[in-house]
């Protein structure tokens, strides 16, 4: 039986800021059970809920030389869904109320947190084969089992695997900084390790250092080699694109299940979804205050609302969108100017837009039942959830071709009667108007061409098994594994 250890800043359901938190707490229970032994490791987090913390079993804890300190290790224990939890305490460093803050203190936070986490696996008795590290928090241990941890009996074959969730987060400060808190020597300091552009670069160096990379689309894994997409790291990625492979993502089906969702009105399959899904529509018009219409063309935005998600696009031709036959769903928080855009339209056309700017997870539920379409115009998405789980309810997603919605999406095309959802290249306004038009067009003239494509969405497979076998592929391909 393979062993392998994914260590993460955040997974899902103890703490969670986005999609990363999601793969490290859905996929390891994915994997053969006969032939991987998945663990994860986090850190504890104070702000995990109370009642997790409480069910946590203690196993050990040590102290560890960093900064010149001796400092407490704790190892806590808790299994969920048969996975194996390991939780890294130390009140000093995550004793905040959420995960991340100040970016110097998270820089010294997650370095203590990767050489700690390396350290407890001889105190629990647990020897990976892989150690499979997730973004730049982590980005230390691969450096680490190539440096001091490399000696010895139990670490010398262990292999690591590097996740990019998404390369513009790279955990940069100067280099005087990163050397003390990371404890390296100069010569890991140097333009084709650690050294960028004369700053320290924790990202680079897992990428440098990692036995293999992954990233979370087949599409942004080109991407990343290209100067627009590499976020300055594009000419490493070309140098390591041999050991570079792109696996999409997945969600949990057992969540996102239209069949069983308890937070909608109306439960439906591919079979009956013509039949029952309008229901939710006119119960979400009815709690938003919208025209009560199921015949209304319904677009759906579930989102952080930043410029990353393509919000500048949406504001130069809200207005013109708004004369249309059309109704908007906005759910999400975010940068102050597109939180008010959003408010602004919403007052100016309250039969037409709904703008709901906070975050909650029954609302999102309702929005991916309810409307016929979603919105996703992104500048460039690493892999993206929202437009699997519009797929998954039958909502048909629009998406400009980047990254991960180009590798889940395929446009639908009239002519081979294929597709299972639309798509626009180009970052352009009125490009993206043209194609939501389109879908207008094909939902009021063309019904029976838009059920199809429907029925053909709900029934794409996106869950984490598919994703598991391909990072299964990865760790037998990895040398010595």
């Amino acid at each position: 039986m393979k062993k392998i250890l994914f260590v993460a800043s955040e997974a899902v359901p103890f703490v969670k800021t986005g999609g990363l938190a999601d793969v490290v707490g859905s996929l390891p229970k994915c994997f053969q059970k006969e032939h991987f032994d998945i663990r994860v490791m986090v850190p504890k987090y104070l702000c995990i809920k109370e009642e997790l913390r409480n069910q946590m079993t203690y196993i050990n804890h040590f102290y560890m030389d960093y900064l010149d300190q001796s400092r407490y290790v704790g190892i806590l224990q808790y299994v969920h869904e048969g996975i194996t939890f390991y939780f890294i305490d130390n009140e000093s460093y995550f004793g905040g109320p959420k995960p991340y803050g100040d970016w110097l203190y998270d820089l010294e936070k997650f370095c203590f947190f990767s050489r700690a986490a390396l350290s407890a696996l001889p105190v629990i008795g647990f020897q990976p084969e892989v150690v499979h590290c997730h973004d730049w928090q982590t980005a230390l241990i691969p450096i680490l089992l190539k440096d001091r941890f490399h000696d010895g009996e139990f670490f010398c074959n262990m292999k690591s695997v590097f996740t990019i969730h998404n390369l513009k987060f790279q955990g940069v400060w100067d280099v005087k900084t990163i050397q003390r808190l990371t404890c390296l020597p100069d010569y890991y300091f140097t333009p084709d390790k650690l050294e960028a552009y004369k700053d320290g670069n924790l990202l680079k160096g897992g990428i440098v250092y990692a036995d293999a990379i992954t990233t979370v689309s087949e599409t942004y894994a080109k991407e990343i080699q290209m100067p627009f997409y590499g976020e300055g790291l594009d000419g490493l990625m070309r140098a390591r694109a041999g050991s570079l492979r792109g696996i999409v993502n997945g969600i949990d089906y057992d969540e996102f299940d239209p069949e069983n969702d308890t937070s909608i009105v109306q439960n439906y399959n591919s079979k009956n979804v013509q039949k029952e899904k309008g229901k939710n529509k006119i119960a979400l018009q009815k709690e938003l205050g919208l025209d009560q219409d199921e015949t209304r063309f319904m677009v759906g935005i579930v989102s952080r609302l930043t410029d990353q998600k393509g919000l500048d696009l949406i504001q130069c031709v809200i207005d013109e969108l708004c004369q249309d036959k059309i109704q908007l769903v906005i759910l999400g928080t975010g940068d102050e100017r597109y939180e008010n855009m959003f408010r602004h339209y919403a007052w100016k056309y309250p039969d037409k837009i709904s703008a709901n700017i906070y975050y909650s997870e029954a609302m999102s539920h309702k929005i991916y039942a309810a409307c016929d379409a979603f919105l996703m115009p992104s500048l460039f998405e690493p892999c993206g959830l929202s437009q699997l789980m519009a797929l998954r309810y039958g909502t048909l997603p629009i998406v400009r071709e980047t990254g991960g919605l180009k590798d889940t999406v395929e446009p639908y095309n009239v002519y081979e009667k294929s597709g299972t959802g639309f798509s626009f290249s180009n970052y352009n306004a009125h490009e993206m108007l043209g194609i939501i038009r389109y879908a207008e067009s094909i939902f009021y003239d063309k019904n029976k061409e838009w059920n199809v494509l429907v029925c053909r969405a709900m029934n794409k497979d996106f869950s984490w098994k598919t994703s598991a076998m391909k990072y299964q592929e990865l760790y037998d391909w990895l040398p010595g594994c």
